[in-house]
């Protein structure tokens, strides 16, 4: 049969929660379109319902992943980067006709999406050294000071860059043993949902990440509001939403990460994605856990180790 013959075979585009890809509760989609204003393809347009039962997602995958070694998460994390590499023309596609961009940029996007997920698979195991280490103290103890993941984070991924500001914004969070529940552009939501078919074969459980489409506004508000939720990541609002969700953050004294600065299009767009990313996004959703311990003394002249 004759390519002209050929009926197509559109691709359906689905959440990604909890390891599975469910449509929207609510069974509504919308249309995306590239840069010209050309259909791509529909996405589902995500409820509140949606938001809640991936926070739910995010809450019971957490204490696997928390628990996990930081050696075994920066293996999940290069993995995740394998199989991006595996799939590296579909992303190009995607960008490039959600971003507006020629293929050869396009490639060099993906190929430096690919490269952050590698910075942060290295980073798993060694953030504890600059985060956390033993304190001087005056007296017979031990006093040491751990890094611990905050838990569930919102993360409103960035407007414009669909795939190195997604990823630049994700890794981190999970990398430092969080999980979570992430708003994908809404102008530019394929390659993020793409993303989660990645993710889900490869080793990440999951719950761990959770990826919602649609108004971003309309998703985010029960996410801040919401009492499981321990921090949220503002990168994707303008700053009229990041200071309505702020305030709804603080009923349960959420993290809050509001990169400066924020302009009226939007935070994403003030950030330089291809930039090394530095560490402050791994730090921003860790707590730190301090543990004294009595050494106790040797000796009748009480002389401590």
């Amino acid at each position: 049969m004759s390519d002209q013959n050929r009926l197509g075979v559109f691709k359906t585009y689905k959440l990604y929660v909890g390891g599975k890809f469910p449509r929207s509760e609510s069974g509504r989609v919308y249309e995306v379109t590239d840069s010209k204003g050309q259909w791509l393809a529909n996405a589902p347009q995500s409820s509140r319902k949606d938001a809640r039962d991936a926070v739910v997602a995010a809450r019971k995958a957490f204490g696997g992943w928390s628990g996990a070694t930081a050696y075994n998460r920066g293996q999940v994390l290069y993995r995740v980067a394998e199989m991006l590499e595996g799939r590296k023309e579909q992303f190009v596609r995607e960008v490039a006709a959600s971003e507006g961009l020629s293929k050869s940029k396009a490639a060099a996007v993906v190929d430096a999406a690919i490269d952050r997920w590698v910075w942060y698979a290295g980073w798993t195991d060694k953030i504890g050294q600059i985060a956390g280490g033993a304190n001087p103290v005056a007296g017979p103890y031990l006093n040491l000071s751990t890094p611990e993941p905050t838990g569930v984070v919102a993360v409103l991924a960035p407007q414009k860059s669909s795939l190195l500001g997604l990823v630049s914004v994700i890794a981190p969070v999970i990398a430092t043993g969080n999980t979570a529940v992430v708003i994908a552009s809404a102008d530019a939501p394929l390659p993020a949902l793409s993303l989660g078919e990645v993710l889900a074969t490869s080793d990440v459980p999951g719950g761990v990440v959770n990826i919602l489409t649609g108004v971003t506004a309309e998703i985010a508000a029960p996410l801040a509001a919401h009492q499981d939720v321990n921090a949220i990541d503002l990168t994707g609002a303008d700053a009229e939403l990041a200071k309505e969700l702020e305030i709804a953050a603080a009923d349960n004294l959420k993290r809050v990460l509001r990169p400066q600065p924020v302009d009226a299009d939007g935070a994403s767009d003030s950030e330089d994605w291809p930039a090394s990313p530095g560490t402050h996004r791994l730090t921003a959703f860790l707590e730190t856990k301090t543990v004294w311990h009595p050494t106790g003394a040797l000796g009748a002249s009480g002389s401590s180790y």
